[in-house]
């Protein structure tokens, strides 16, 4: 009997165990159907095991077995639903699913909050970075590394020598300053460093430019001071005794540039005894501006340089740089490298544009380009000469230059000017391309294209910096200049823009002026409303026309001028001619011009220049002689004239560096006869009258001294 008994119990056990089991398949239903069918696998092997320890009922034993076989089973369910969970999670990067999974399991929102933090490997919470400096972070709305500062961090910090590279404007000072300053408060370096007065210092950092050198220094200070470390900034310019007295007292880090720091040096004011790091940041730049031997000089310095540590910051590495990190850094030395064997590229946040413009007409273009592209942050305007800079900053409104003839104290107070807001639009060369980082520079414009392609990448990259975006606008000459090679070796794609039309500017300008109107309090109605009734019945215009001028007028518009799409130039149209025939060259289109215009009007035309498709020319033409023109076609056969809406692509040509009249063929092709005629298809030495000019065919004529 009480086999029978025990057998009943047995049986209402397996069927609360069924009834579990279906239960659970039910739950996991909408999981993966290969998770499923091995569920379902599982459990019809349980249900066996179940049915199969029936006929041992009448053992004594049975009751304890089939206890532990259920406590099994329940187990191996727990287990079952423990790895579906995992799974669920692990699968998250590919289907994004375990968010919504997590939300089902964990219904406070804690742990989705950790989740979403945790998906970021860079943030800075996963790096050995001190509370001071992370609150210094935090503090500067930097929550994140960039990727080089990511790279390099735990290398750095561990003691390793180092070559960086990174595309401009993606934080390369950071990449060395945050591990130096915590390898100094609180890593290997800590014990090595001397503290009191008199200190020696422990790190090094060489850049090229004073501007640099004070950027780089002003990170260190703000980072460094959270730590107690201090910072001198030594560079050309500004006096010695300032600089001493620092030394003199003991600093932990000396910024600077490489001549300033060969003097203290010679001078005895600079003891390397206790140096832990050196840095070299813009190696290539200091490359580039003929800083070899000081460098190699002061890094030469320090007698055992097994002890020190050293990293180089390059964006390319030319020959010699590679000499300069195998002769002074370690053999077991890192490498972080985003670039890798791509082209060097410019920053993907930046939109890349050209405009053909002719010198004449960069002082009345300009402002239109800052009016449409600026979106009314800073911008700055790079040039190839210092006079240039000079003499454009003073005919821009609110422009200030800088350049390397302005005295330091000067240029300082100007970038702090341009930083804090006081003008927005600053005039530079080459001298500000390097390095600076200024918030909110919202556009770049290259007065004409840059020698070498490194200065396009480096001069656009002052925009676009810290995952914002940017544009960029470079002017050409048509006839001249080749930008081809910048689009071929930097990876840059330009898109190709016609100037602003200067109606596109007026309406832009008419809705800003038709907002200040609005902003203007209702008290002044009463004063105005007079002189308004006295204008609206003495005039002829409507109502609606005389707010439209009172708007230009805001505006500061008093007549809209037509701009050419060739050379930019105001009161020009550009025209297209086309002989049915292939133009090989400049004097074939010439040529075409004098069959039906006198040589006067010939003479007149404006940047003069072959299209891509070598089946026409185009040229600017004064609106004035428009109807001349387009006239006289009809007395030559087979020659048409056409004013042109969108530019075509023209042939580029680089200006040759021959004996020929010092530039050669420039827009399509002229071979160059020489100086008795003049360099005459308008390259570097010749070139037409006026601003434009077309470097015509003049036989016996000398060289007219081209405004180009």
């Amino acid at each position: 009997m009480p086999s029978v008994v025990m057998a009943e119990e047995m049986e209402v056990e397996r069927k609360i165990m069924k009834k579990s089991l279906l239960a659970e398949e039910m739950e996991v239903e909408e999981k993966s159907a290969e998770k499923k069918t091995k569920k379902e696998k599982k459990s019809s092997k349980k249900t066996k095991l179940t049915s199969e320890s029936a006929p041992d009922d009448s053992n004594s034993k049975s009751p304890v077995k089939f206890k532990k076989e259920k406590k099994r089973k329940a187990l191996e369910i727990d287990d079952e639903e423990e790895r579906s969970d995992t799974s669920s999670e692990m699968g998250e990067p590919m289907n994004g699913s375990a968010k919504k999974k997590k939300k089902m399991k964990f219904e406070d929102g804690h742990e989705e909050e950790e989740e979403e933090k945790e998906e970021n490997p860079n943030s800075v919470s996963n790096f050995r970075i001190s509370a001071p400096l992370r609150e210094t972070l935090k503090a500067k709305g930097i929550e994140a590394l960039f990727p080089i500062q990511a790279m390099t961090f735990d290398t750095i910090l561990d003691g390793s020598d180092m070559i960086g590279r990174a595309r401009t404007g993606q934080g390369k000072t950071l990449a060395f300053v945050l591990p130096i300053l915590e390898s100094l408060t609180n890593g290997r370096a800590k014990a090595l460093r001397k503290t009191g007065y008199g200190k020696a210092p422990s790190v090094l950092v060489l850049l090229p430019t004073r501007e640099l050198a004070t950027q780089v220094a002003a990170d260190f200070e703000v980072y460094g001071g959270a730590l107690g470390l201090t910072c001198c900034c030594l560079y050309g310019g500004s006096p010695y005794p300032p600089q001493q007295n620092q030394l003199k007292r003991g600093v932990d880090i000396i910024v600077g540039t490489p001549g300033r720091i060969k003097d203290h040096i010679e001078r005895g004011n600079i003891d390397f005894r206790s140096l832990q790091f050196r840095v070299l940041d813009e190696a290539d730049e200091m490359l580039r501006m003929g800083f070899v031997d000081d460098v190699e000089l002061i890094l030469g310095k320090v007698e055992d340089s097994s002890k020190v540590q050293t990293l180089l910051f390059s964006a390319t590495l030319p020959v010699w740089v590679k000499q300069i990190s195998t002769k002074f850094l370690k053999p077991d030395k890192k490498t972080a490298d985003l670039v890798g064997n791509e082209k060097m590229k410019a920053s993907t946040n930046v939109r890349h544009f050209v405009l053909p413009c002719s010198v004449s007409a960069r002082a009345q273009l300009i402002p239109d380009i800052i009016r449409c592209y600026s979106s009314g942050g800073r911008t700055i305007i790079f040039t190839e000469t210092k006079d240039s800079a000079s003499t454009l900053s003073g005919v821009l409104p609110g422009a200030r230059a800088l350049h390397g003839d302005i005295q330091q104290s000067t240029r300082e107070v100007t970038l702090n000017a341009f930083r804090s807001g006081k003008f927005s639009t600053l005039v530079a060369t080459n001298v500000a391309a390097r390095g600076l980082d200024i918030d909110d520079v919202q556009l770049i414009i290259q007065c004409e294209p840059p020698r070498d392609v490194e200065a396009y990448i480096h001069r656009s990259g002052r925009t676009g910096r810290a995952g914002k975006s940017g544009v960029a606008v470079m002017l050409y000459d048509p006839r001249m200049s080749n930008f081809s090679r910048i689009e071929r070796e930097s990876g840059v794609k330009f898109e190709r823009i016609s100037a602003p039309q200067p109606s596109d500017i007026a309406k832009s300008a008419g809705v800003e002026a038709a907002e200040k109107i609005n902003e203007i309090s209702d008290s002044v109605i009463p004063v105005f409303k007079a002189a308004a009734e006295e204008l609206l019945n003495s005039s002829d215009l409507t109502p609606t026309d005389l707010l439209a001028k009172a708007l230009a007028n805001a505006a500061g518009y008093t007549e809209i001028k037509s701009r050419s799409l060739l050379t930019s130039l105001e009161n020009h149209v550009t025209v297209l001619l086309e002989c049915g025939k292939p133009i090989y060259s400049p004097s074939f289109a010439y040529g075409a011009l004098r069959r039906f215009l006198p040589e006067e009007k010939v003479e007149s035309i404006k940047g003069l220049s072959l299209t891509a498709d070598g089946k026409g020319a185009v040229f600017d033409v004064a609106v004035d002689d428009l109807d001349a023109f387009l006239a006289g076609q009809e007395n030559a056969a087979g020659v048409s004239l056409e004013v042109v809406t969108l530019l075509p692509n023209l042939q580029e040509r680089e200006p040759s560096r021959g004996r020929f009249g010092g530039g050669g063929g420039g827009g399509g092709g002229g071979r160059g006869f020489g100086d008795r005629r003049g360099a005459r298809f308008g390259g570097g030495g010749g070139g037409g009258r006026g601003g434009g000019g077309r470097g015509s065919f003049s036989r016996g004529r000398g060289n007219r001294n081209s405004r180009w």
